[in-house]
């Protein structure tokens, strides 16, 4: 792929050589609280994958506050505390939240002098009362479908170091933003953000939320892979939904599994495929890094930016 020529490409058992010098601080119960819903990882993935990255990026901050250091001092200017974002992008269904959650518990336990922050872009997409009255209902999760003004406001706070944020929370349960709920985040060390636009330029701004992090990760499959989990994560939320009439999917539950299905299937090819072809996958190639899965989510390669 072209598009990949500017990276290195490491095997799994090449990437696991790099630094195996600590152990997992997590049993495989312990993982299954972590992982994203119908997600699936094992703790050797987790050796194997995730130690030898939380080590990379150790090494990163570091050298990204000597580096704050060295400017105010050249700068002739008193050093002042900035936080190092972490940008996570990919499809839908891909697991982006299980490397999200993952990396903040274990950077929470390696590196525990340090303030970890997570959020979800999606408490930046506009509510569905919004998007009904712009038009966009049936484009939502398409970059229109974000407050990126207020998404790219937040991430000018973060980085000018604003002591309290408060973010929208988004109810994948509801399938909407939660009125009069917010996140608070308090001046963080490390800011992990995950969502599908991370590496996206909005048609909006004149500037990529990528231009916010220092490190940026997108979580790659093949797109008929991702296909197979999407309606897999779909209908084991059929099931949660089975008897809670305020799910969002509590209305597929009352048709026949295989007419719910194939309303899924479409929602995949009208929307979401689309998105991930149009929109999510042109911006694999401004990533850091590229953590590809392959069947049951195994990840099988590591691509690391050569500049």
């Amino acid at each position: 792929m072209t598009d990949l020529m500017n990276y290195d490409v490491f095997s799994k058992n090449e990437w696991r050589d790099f630094y195996q010098e600590a152990s997992v601080p997590l049993t495989q119960a312990s993982l299954k609280q972590i992982k994203a819903f119908n997600d699936q990882i094992s703790v050797q993935d987790v050796q194997d994958i995730y130690i030898p990255l939380i080590h990379y990026l150790g090494l990163l901050i570091h050298h990204f506050d000597e580096w704050q250091n060295s400017k105010a001092h050249f700068l002739r200017q008193t050093p002042r505390h900035v936080p190092y974002i972490i940008g996570i992008a990919g499809s839908v269904a891909v697991g982006k939240s299980t490397t999200a959650r993952l990396l903040k518990v274990l950077m929470n336990h390696f590196f525990s002098d340090q303030r970890i922050e997570m959020l979800t872009t999606d408490g930046f997409l506009y509510p569905t009362s919004e998007l009904k009255k712009r038009g966009l209902l049936t484009r939502k999760g398409f970059p229109e479908s974000y407050d990126m003004k207020a998404l790219i406001t937040f991430l000018n706070d973060v980085k000018s170091g604003k002591e309290l944020m408060e973010v929208p929370v988004y109810s994948h349960k509801n399938y909407d933003i939660v009125p009069d709920e917010v996140q608070e985040i308090e001046r963080p060390d490390v800011l992990i953000i995950e969502g599908i636009n991370t590496l996206q330029l909005p048609s909006s701004e004149q500037i990529y939320v990528s231009d916010f992090t220092d490190f940026s990760i997108y979580v790659d499959a093949r797109p008929k892979l991702i296909e197979e989990w999407y309606l897999e994560r779909f209908k084991a939320l059929l099931k949660l939904a089975k008897n809670d009439p305020d799910n969002y999917y509590h209305s597929y539950t009352k048709v026949p599994l295989e007419h719910a299905v194939e309303s899924a299937k479409n929602i995949w090819y009208s929307v979401d495929l689309p998105n991930l072809e149009d929109y999510i996958l042109p911006t694999r190639n401004r990533a850091n890094m590229i953590i590809h899965k392959g069947e049951q989510h195994i990840i099988d390669q590591v691509m690391l930016r050569k500049s």
